[in-house]
């Protein structure tokens, strides 16, 4: 593999990157006499993909919700017996995985034994082990998750959102699915799964601190092999209406104080660079209306009504986007008018709250170059879904006020795209 040197002048950084001729996208960040190292390989399977048509298929199938994450709990058991946790114990190395609904990624950090914790980690995502007797043992252990997130209320406020927001798009299933869904999982399955999205064409390596780009293709090459095997996934996704499923939904749950999360849902997908640029207008609309230093916060606030628990989201990927304010407050209700109300009298962002955030956003972008894991992390979720974030700086300067405001009209002053999710406590008997 031929590395291509890229140096950004605005922030004095260099990315060395290219694609290996097995068709995995590797990308290097050197980041001089720094002591920790931080790896990350992740394939584009998420949640969302449980229709799809095989590697080597023609024929679309579907499977069971929660597969991508009991794919991600089961890649770290061998065939030995072991478990690919310890033998990164034994280099002194940090490791994780995690499963979003659009990606699914390994990782770890260390400041010793780098490349051998390397080496190990290409090696155990490319060896899938699967089982009739440890598919079936993971299926009890995923079970105990689920129904502990089934009694989370912060994690039912929002996917209780998502499930209002959503009518057929698979981003309203949770993501380690049901415990009725994920008892049709078999091994079979599982590899026909990873034999789709795990093709290293359908994955990316971020790696960044103090190494070699040309040792880390020396390893890339040894493990991964010169042939592409196969091309890059086709997830099938379902039509999905503009307007919210339902415009609220409520539950009760074990908790202290009620819940609330208030989604806009934003139907103007793009994919590409598009996507960071909608990105960034978003969170300067957010900051300007829900931010600590807002109007809206001060007077919620004043009025007993929010706590400092109050705070914003969005989520933007090729198939779904949507921002979300939300927090705890005696009377959810009452916030969640008094927000509509907001929106309604607030005609704009002005100039000042756009240049005061821009500004706040782009230092916090160059502040994510002092750390590796941040860097690698923001990196591979930008890559993943075709943003080119070490150009961050070109697509930031095309997010304009008239931008902002034209994306603040059209997606928070639409009542047919507003949805709300309540979390009460549970009522005495």
């Amino acid at each position: 593999m031929k590395f291509n040197k890229y140096t950004n002048e605005h922030i004095n950084e260099t990315l060395y990157y290219g694609e290996h001729e097995s068709g995995l996208g590797v990308f290097v960040v050197p980041k001089k006499d720094f002591s920790k190292k931080y790896a990350i390989i992740g394939a584009k399977i998420g949640s969302i993909d449980n229709t799809f048509i095989p590697n080597g298929e023609k024929e679309v199938i579907t499977v069971p919700d929660g597969i991508a994450h009991f794919l991600e709990h089961k890649m770290f058991e061998m065939s030995d017996g072991s478990n690919a946790f310890d033998k990164f114990s034994v280099y002194g190395a940090n490791a994780n995985a995690f499963t979003s609904f659009t990606n699914t990624c390994y990782l770890f950090s260390c400041t010793d034994n780098f490349y051998e914790s390397f080496e190990h980690l290409l090696n155990y995502v490319k060896s899938p082990y699967f089982t009739d007797e440890n598919v079936e043992k993971e299926k009890g252990i995923i079970g105990q998750e689920i129904r502990m997130y089934d009694d989370d209320g912060e994690w039912r406020v929002m996917f209780n959102l998502l499930m209002a927001l959503y009518k057929n798009c698979p981003v309203r299933i949770d993501i380690a699915g049901t415990v009725e869904s994920i008892a049709k999982i078999y091994p079979d399955t599982l590899y026909k799964c990873y034999n789709t999205f795990y093709d290293p064409s359908n994955m990316v390596l971020c790696v960044a601190g103090d190494v070699d780009e040309n040792k880390i293709n020396e390893i890339v090459d040894k493990i991964m092999g010169k042939k592409i095997t196969g091309s890059k996934a086709k997830s099938i996704y379902p039509d999905e209406p503009k307007e919210v499923y339902q415009k609220e939904i409520t539950q009760n749950l074990s908790v202290a104080m009620p819940l609330f999360n208030i989604g806009f849902k934003d139907n103007d997908l793009s994919v590409g660079d598009d996507i960071l640029k909608n990105e960034i207008a978003v969170k300067i609309i957010l900051c300007a209306i829900a931010s600590k230093s807002s109007d809206l916060y001060e007077n919620l606030y004043d009025e007993g009504l929010i706590n400092d628990e109050f705070s914003y989201d969005y989520m933007y990927e090729e198939n779904f986007a949507c921002a979300l304010v939300g927090g705890e407050s005696e009377n959810p209700d009452l916030v969640y008018k008094r927000i509509c109300d907001y929106l309604e009298n607030k005609k704009e962002i002005t100039k000042e709250e756009f240049d005061r955030i821009k500004k706040a956003i782009w230092g916090n972008y160059i502040k994510i170059f002092n750390d590796v894991e941040a860097i690698s992390s923001a990196l591979i979720r930008n890559v993943l879904k075709g943003v080119n974030w070490f150009e961050f700086a070109k697509i930031f300067d095309l997010v304009t006020l008239e931008f902002v405001n034209e994306k603040y009209n059209k997606l928070f002053k639409d009542e047919t795209l507003r949805a709300i999710s309540k979390v009460f406590p549970q009522q005495e008997n």
